[in-house]
């Protein structure tokens, strides 16, 4: 797979509905979307689920969703991105499928150990870089070591920093070894946001 450099997420709580914001991310070209909501139940999330997927294979963009595995195989998405208290990372993939995205949640040396033994995960998010309002129960951040010793253990393994990350910060993580970077409240801040994403290309 040709892995993208930006994983780009929605977030709940602003102005733009998620609808919205995968719209402008289309826009504006982005090549993976996934749906985060932690507010909306699986009812409310659906239509807006299948209506930004349908956008996305529009333009040929990956789509992901956020925790609810359920839900993502039933409208056939792309994948899923599970965090540690979500479906066991083995069981999705029983259920899923070889050809279906799974990602997973890196805060340790420990977590790292874990996907790399699990076996199952195509990608992860390792993080937090910098403190951030979107997640709620925010892991420690993570220090230069932390990264270092992270990376390490998950060798070849695509992985995608996440966690407060602006166009400035996108130098440094790439020399760190990550594959790329999972971006979002930077994304709506503006309110062109094909200008924005267009900003952090050039930072490649």
């Amino acid at each position: 797979m040709n892995w993208p450099k930006y994983m780009c997420l929605t977030i709940d709580g602003i102005e733009r509905s998620h609808t919205e914001q995968v719209q402008a991310l289309c826009a504006a070209g982005v090549d993976w979307v996934q749906l985060r909501s932690k507010e909306l139940s699986d009812a409310q999330l659906e239509p807006i689920a299948f209506e930004c997927m349908i956008r996305c294979r529009e333009i040929g963009s990956t789509f992901i969703l956020n925790d609810r595995l359920d839900l993502a195989l039933k409208l056939g998405a792309d994948g899923v991105h599970l965090g540690k208290l979500d479906t066991p990372w083995a069981d999705a993939r029983a259920r899923a499928g070889a050809d279906f995205l799974i990602g997973g949640t890196v805060n340790s040396v420990a977590d790292a150990e874990m996907v790399v033994a699990a076996g199952v995960l195509d990608y992860v998010g390792v993080g937090p870089f910098k403190f951030t309002h979107t997640k709620k129960n925010l892991a420690p951040v993570l220090t230069p070591a932390d990264w270092l010793a992270i990376l390490a253990v998950l060798g070849e393994l695509p992985s995608y920093a996440i966690g407060g990350i602006e166009p400035t910060d996108i130098k440094e993580l790439l020399a760190l070894g990550v594959t790329g970077a999972a971006i979002c409240s930077v994304l709506y801040r503006q309110p062109n946001v094909s200008d924005t994403y267009a900003m952090l290309l050039n930072q490649l």
